[in-house]
């Protein structure tokens, strides 16, 4: 029973423990400041519920800001996991097509996704789409770069057995290169929620009219400094929603691959 309990609240406390000492310190540093922009913790804990949860003229900003933002980033991060996997699986399958693709892959690889939204203001304006555009332009990448280097990777003798059993192409690639390549594609993906999560807001200082950027961008202009500190903070607290929900995603498609793994550590 002891051991049970262990289990389930060591992994808590390890998630927990280092956000809650992070808190305590700041709480402490800033106990006793006076500084307008640097403002007690307490200052903007106490603001963060009017600010974010109360609605005196209509809907709250979590459903006026929030949840737009957070949509954005799904319907962006989205198209860049089914293009990019899908790309990443012709180009990794072919060497004469990565061959032609990898010196465009790098020259588009280099160029900052925040560059790319001033001119993609241009052709598709400052609506939802180019926000979008904007964080699936960004997230893309990484998921290409993972799935080309992940079924480049696969052992050939695979390839060679699904041939002799006579796989049709369909079969082959859900059976053999998507599930051979998806811990590579896995960590592509985890890369790309972080650049989704930095393009959603960096998107929505640009002429905006709504979203979780243009309200932390709102705030500072206005003077508001603490609740600009609650909106930084909601951004975190955001972004770990999101790396949870990522990570029981995560379980639930490599489970055969985490239990294969920990089978090989367990008998080392």
């Amino acid at each position: 029973m002891v051991k049970a309990l262990r289990s389930v609240l060591q992994p808590v406390l390890l998630a927990v423990g280092l956000p809650v000492v992070i808190l305590a310190v700041w709480w402490v540093l800033t106990a006793g400041s006076t500084s307008y922009f640097n403002p007690p913790l307490r200052t903007i804990v106490g603001v963060f519920g009017d600010t974010w949860f109360s609605s005196p003229f209509g809907e709250s900003r979590i459903a006026v800001d929030v949840v737009p933002s957070v949509l954005r980033l799904l319907s962006g991060y989205a198209v860049a996991l089914v293009v990019g996997v899908t790309l990443g699986v012709a180009i990794g399958s072919s060497r004469v097509l990565r061959a032609y693709a990898e010196p465009v892959l790098e020259f588009f690889r280099a160029i900052p996704p925040p560059v790319m939204v001033p001119i993609l203001m241009l052709f598709l304006g400052i609506g939802d789409t180019m926000k979008i555009v904007v964080i699936a332009t960004g997230c893309l990448w990484p998921i290409l770069l993972n799935t080309v280097e992940g079924v480049r990777g696969l052992d050939p003798v695979l390839r060679d057995t699904a041939r002799a059993y006579r796989l049709g192409r369909v079969a082959t690639v859900r059976h053999l290169v998507l599930r051979g390549a998806s811990p590579q594609i896995v960590t592509g993906a985890r890369q790309a929620l972080s650049i989704g999560i930095i393009l959603m807001v960096i998107s929505e200082m640009f002429a905006a009219k709504d979203g979780l950027g243009f309200s932390i961008v709102q705030f500072q202009r206005s003077f508001a400094i603490p609740e600009m500190w609650s909106g930084v903070i909601l951004l975190g607290v955001v972004g770990v929603l999101l790396s949870l929900v990522f990570r029981a995603v995560t379980n639930a498609v490599l489970g055969w691959y985490l239990g294969y793994r920990q089978s090989q550590h367990g008998g080392a």
